[in-house]
């Protein structure tokens, strides 16, 4: 039977079409800078594009929907082979993916153009198809127990759905139902398949440092429940965000998953910074779920759409760009320790988090904030694409790093 590497070594194409994370991760990468790039001028009237969307709504979907989209698929494209023992998807059958995805993105830039079920319908067929692989492979290889993570992409996949309606109607889709429920499977995503990996990979590296406290198995009982926890305060965000009862339960969420957070051991990983930022960047959904809801309990100090960057930004932004430079770095046969450059784009997008949340707060300075956020993620992810773009492109050595 052929192996992996032997499936990957057999496509004589491009390096780029090689396994499913280097078109996908690099095409995030440039896309989340760009769309920033685009989006600052656009916040201050300078510029404007043919989208159907409004500027606001444009700039919320192209990050959930259009960069968040490229990753998941980067992503379930190479563990799935892992966790099914099937090939790999290499090839043009994978540039036919990516390809689509970026129809998607080209078709809501010129939106204004076309029809909204025709603009919808090209947007979503990237999703839908990737859906379809992914569910074959698990049928195939009996992997039943990530059908978990196959429905929450299908859950993503309807939040587009409903944000392209909302738009059409419309609406003001950057605070809509279509945005709540993408951005709800995203935690909901980071929280269980985050469960997994960061405790597995923490224990990893402390196992190989000697003896100390390590991480708690992942997916215990206090696992699970917190997990349902999460999910009732999120079904409860997306259907009504402003109800006390929703900001209830979601600092209740929040308090939950930072316990659950200090039990794998990330207060001894401060010499590496890819297990650290690991813990980082999932602790933003704990603080994210107690600030939406401390703001749904009171009149608000930052507002709705600051604090809901601690989770878009935060959560999502951050454990993106850790798990995309790891597993670039793990999958191209190289040491899975971050060098300064890695550790400059991390400390960046923490930046741009800060001076997003903090524009909320201080009025006065909103404008200089905005800017300040918007150059720190511009940072962060074209940084990302200098340093990993050129590792996404090569052929990679003869072996991969355990562990990525």
């Amino acid at each position: 039977m052929t192996s992996t590497a032997e499936q990957m070594r057999g496509w004589q194409g491009p390096a780029l079409l090689s396994f499913g994370f280097r078109p996908f991760f690099l095409s995030a990468g440039i896309w989340a800078a760009g769309i920033m790039a685009l989006w600052v001028p656009m916040l201050m009237g300078a510029l404007s594009l043919p989208t159907a969307f409004d500027p606001v709504s444009w700039h919320a979907h192209e990050f959930l929907f259009g960069y968040l989209a490229a990753v998941i698929a980067g992503f379930l494209l190479t563990a799935v082979p892992n966790w099914t023992g099937r090939l790999p998807i290499v090839g043009w059958p994978l540039g036919g993916l990516a390809a689509l995805w970026l129809i998607g993105r080209g078709a809501v830039m010129v939106s204004a153009g076309m029809p909204p079920l025709a603009v919808a319908l090209m947007d979503l067929a990237m999703p839908v198809v990737l859906g379809a692989v992914i569910l074959r492979e698990i049928i195939a290889g009996k992997n039943w127990r990530n059908l978990i993570v196959l429905a929450m992409l299908a859950v993503f996949a309807l939040g587009n759905a409903l944000f392209h309606w909302e738009a059409a109607r419309g609406d003001y889709a950057a605070q809509g139902y279509g945005l709540r429920l993408g951005l709800a499977a995203v935690v909901m995503m980071i929280a269980v398949i985050g469960g997994r990996v960061v405790p597995s990979f923490t224990r990893n590296w402390l196992a190989r440092r000697g003896p100390g406290r390590l991480p708690v198995p992942p997916m215990q009982r206090f696992d699970k429940g917190v997990l349902l926890m999460l999910l009732a305060a999120l079904g409860m965000w997306v259907a009504r965000p402003d109800a006390l009862a929703t900001g209830g339960a979601l600092v209740v969420a929040g308090a939950l998953h930072l316990a659950r957070l200090t039990r794998w051991a990330g207060d001894r990983t401060g010499a590496e910074p890819l297990v650290w930022v690991l813990h980082l960047a999932y602790a933003f959904v704990p603080l994210g779920a107690l600030a939406m809801g401390l703001e749904a309990l009171s009149s608000g100090v930052f507002g709705a759409a600051a604090v809901q960057h601690l989770w878009m930004a935060g959560a999502a932004g951050l454990m993106t760009l850790a798990v995309m430079t790891r597993a670039t770095l793990g999958h191209t046969g190289r040491p899975l320790t971050a060098g300064r450059g890695t550790v400059a784009i991390y400390l960046a997008l923490v930046v741009s988090v800060l001076a997003r949340l903090a524009a909320g707060l201080w009025l006065a300075e909103a404008s200089a904030l905005h800017a300040l956020a918007g150059i720190a993620w511009i940072g962060a992810f074209g940084g990302f694409a200098v340093l990993y773009g050129p590792l996404m492109l090569r052929q990679k050595p003869a072996k991969t790093i355990p562990g990525a």
